[in-house]
């Protein structure tokens, strides 16, 4: 059966934005995380030997969506964590887009589902206007390495990855924004442009702005450009609450407008 459209999109546009990340780190940056790409089944896979976040960053996305999951696509997948001497790899699949012998296939390599993400879409039509005491706007190349540099602390970000988000700014797919309090930079996020869709993704705020409407200023400001660039949906996502939870990020999303499209579990492969 065919994947649902929004499903498929939201799928592409993360593997887009994923591939199109990694594709900015520079070559000593690579050497020093140990950082390798490659592609399987259709999916894109990052691995990332020296990866300080216990294999956060070793991922393959977008399985499932131009070719079927099979026990050999997960097999090749593994194989790649491991000659990328990986310290784990997490696998993301759309529910819908799991094969019926899903729980064999997990049995048989070992893989454990470890949390996961919800993904969410709208149209741009859908996003409801935000105001805020704070400024939002498009960040100029020259604020680059303090706009890098508050998502690298925020995030708690490996090494290097600083130097990654700010080469961001040489892609014109990529539109970075930031909320200012006066002079000061206080939150930021990342739009990323991908035909009729865009990603909304990156979103970090400094722990003494919280609770001041950025992130909801900067996910409406970022859907009305977006919509000027000819994008028709936005799509992002955010951690999935643990039953009887809540998740701030998510409930504020929900409220701008966003659909909840599916909740992805995270499968996690151990060497």
């Amino acid at each position: 059966m065919p994947l649902n459209h929004r499903t498929r999109m939201a799928e592409l546009t993360e593997l887009a934005v994923t591939a199109r990340l990694a594709g900015l780190l520079t070559e000593p940056s690579k050497a020093a995380l140990g950082a390798a790409v490659a592609e399987v089944g259709g999916g894109f896979i990052l691995t990332m030997r020296n990866d300080p976040h216990d294999g956060n960053w070793n991922m393959a996305c977008g399985l499932g969506i131009t070719e079927p999951v099979t026990e050999q696509v997960v097999a090749e997948v593994i194989d790649v964590f491991r000659e990328g001497q990986s310290p784990s790899g997490r696998i993301k699949i759309a529910p819908e887009a799991l094969p019926a012998d899903w729980a064999e296939i997990c049995a048989a390599h070992g893989l454990t589902h470890e949390g996961g993400m919800a993904k969410l879409v709208a149209s741009v039509d859908e996003i409801k206007p935000v105001t805020t005491d704070l400024r939002v706007g498009p960040v100029d190349e020259r604020d680059a390495e303090e706009w890098a540099a508050l998502l690298f602390t925020t995030f708690g970000l490996p090494d290097h990855f600083d130097e990654l988000y700010a080469a961001t700014f040489t892609d014109p797919d990529f539109r970075p924004f930031a909320a200012w309090d006066g002079d000061k930079m206080v939150a930021g996020a990342n739009l990323f442009l991908y035909g009729e869709s865009a990603s909304l993704n990156s979103g970090a705020t400094l722990e003494s702005h919280r609770n001041r409407g950025a992130q909801s200023a900067l996910l409406a400001e970022r859907t009305r450009v977006a919509a000027e660039a000819g994008c028709r949906w936005v799509v992002s996502e955010t951690g999935t609450p643990d039953e009887g939870e809540s998740n701030p990020s998510l409930n504020n999303m929900l409220r701008l407008g966003f659909t909840r499209l599916y909740d992805r579990p995270t499968w996690v492969w151990r060497p």
